[in-house]
């Protein structure tokens, strides 16, 4: 079988000669086989393994659509995939992808944050400096009825 994976952003996989696709949906695991009648479904985010003759590979998705095709192609778009050789590679790779995400999270809430500081600084300045009182007896225009 062939199999793609596809993120936005690059093909992670795209190989021939695959002979097992393992893949989790909301209902749970599944295996897939040269032959497999055609199918559609929402991957969880999960593992997909696939094997190449006796080598396994690993690739992390964060959910996505598989489809098989006249039982020889197997396709995976997805928003993210992640994907190594082993099962161990592939818990450091994303444990660091997931570490980077958070750095950069943190980076852009605290970019958020000083601009929430300053912009309650010009409000509190703008307060002060008695622009912004009501004064009292000022009526709003009322329109001719």
């Amino acid at each position: 079988m062939r199999l793609t994976i596809a993120s936005p952003i690059s093909l992670v996989v795209d190989v021939d000669d695959v002979s097992y696709v393992r893949a989790e949906d909301l209902t749970g695991a599944f295996g897939i086989l040269p032959g497999h009648a055609d199918f559609l479904t929402t991957l969880a985010l999960s593992v997909l393994s696939y094997k190449i003759g006796d080598a396994e590979h690993h690739v992390a998705v964060r959910g996505g659509i598989l489809t098989v095709r006249e039982g020889k192609f197997v396709e995976v778009v997805t928003r993210e995939a992640v994907g190594e050789d082993t099962l161990e590679k592939l818990g450091a790779a994303v444990l660091e992808r997931m570490r980077a995400e958070d750095r950069e999270g943190l980076t852009s809430r605290l970019a958020s944050n000083r601009m929430e500081v300053a912009a309650l600084k010009q409000i509190q300045k703008y307060l002060s400096t008695g622009s912004g009182r009501i004064h009292q007896g000022s009526r709003m225009p009322v329109a001719d009825k």
